[in-house]
């Protein structure tokens, strides 16, 4: 029979405990990575003006330009 003291006992729950955390929070950060951050074309305005090219969600046809404030028409 193994004799396995109290101490090790003790240790060997601690790291197999730890090494199942490290293992789950790799398994997710490799989900979230893989989640990457896209955007549609369909947001992504430029001016015709100032040439600045913004993001803007919330207008379908008729966007205003945040640095000079002209209107743009999809």
């Amino acid at each position: 029979m193994i004799s396995l003291d109290f101490s090790l006992a003790v240790s060997l729950y601690i790291l197999f405990f730890l090494i199942v955390a490290l293992a789950t929070w790799a398994h997710f950060n490799k989900k979230e990575k893989e989640r990457s951050l896209t955007l549609d074309q369909k947001f992504i305005w430029f001016c015709n003006i100032c040439t600045y090219t913004y993001v803007n969600s919330k207008e379908e046809t008729l966007s205003v330009c945040p640095r000079c404030g002209s209107y743009n028409k999809r």
